[in-house]
């Protein structure tokens, strides 16, 4: 029951960091010309508007499922909707989509230092509830892992088009062109191995930031 308790406060954490990861993909790309998002109705914190039927339902409950079965450390992750963006908006079309795709790891990165922020001085006032402890280190823990994940050089990842900036016109061409393959290129990555190599990155970041009395407080790290 306990397990079922953390798998959900970790269902209810990446919903929560997930969400301001696309509102900064759609706000940045606002304020260099691109007005798509914004006319979409995406710059918003309401989760309604940003749930992917896949990436944050079925796959998120899915892996708490199997977690549940199997047992062990098993990650549950998700997604959330694209927001749209049209590069043709931009004065640069190449540097305005780098600054656009730096935007959403960045945002989950001042997400996690905000939340260990919080996580910490909430211990200083004395919280000692296992629960809420948690739920504030899992969002600085969910966190970073989206922002590692997503800086990964594989399309459609934001690394993708991080790294797309950096390489001669035809090999960027070469690159994006596999997008059309990313649903199946992500759910490979997580069958892989990949995104608990990432998780390993994360958490050693996380526990620096929470400290190890939180940690053992949360009853995440035991």
């Amino acid at each position: 029951m306990i397990e079922l308790v953390y798998g959900l406060l970790s269902l209810a954490a990446l919903f929560l960091c997930v969400i301001p990861h696309e509102v900064a993909h759609g706000y940045v790309a606002w304020k260099l010309g691109d007005p798509t998002a914004k006319a979409a109705g995406r710059l918003t914190l309401n989760p309604l508007k940003h749930l992917d039927p896949i990436g944050s339902v079925v796959l998120p409950l899915g892996l708490l499922l199997l977690r549940q079965l199997v047992g062990g450390r098993l990650v549950v992750f998700g997604w959330a909707k694209p927001v749209p963006i049209n590069p043709y908006y931009f004065r640069d079309t190449w540097k305005g989509t780098l600054y656009v795709s730096l935007a959403g790891p960045g945002a989950n990165f001042a997400m996690a230092l905000a939340a260990a922020g919080l996580g910490r001085g909430l211990i200083a006032l004395g919280v000692r509830n296992a629960y809420v402890l948690a739920f504030v280190a899992l969002i600085v823990l969910l966190s970073l892992v989206l922002g590692l994940f997503n800086l990964l050089p594989v399309p459609p990842l934001d690394g993708s088009k991080v790294l797309a900036y950096f390489l001669p016109v035809r090999w960027r061409l070469a690159l994006l062109r596999w997008e059309q393959f990313g649903l199946v290129i992500v759910v490979a990555l997580l069958f892989l191995g990949v995104l608990q190599v990432v998780f390993t990155g994360a958490e050693a970041i996380a526990l620096h930031l929470i400290g190890l009395r939180w940690a053992l407080l949360s009853g995440l790290w035991g």
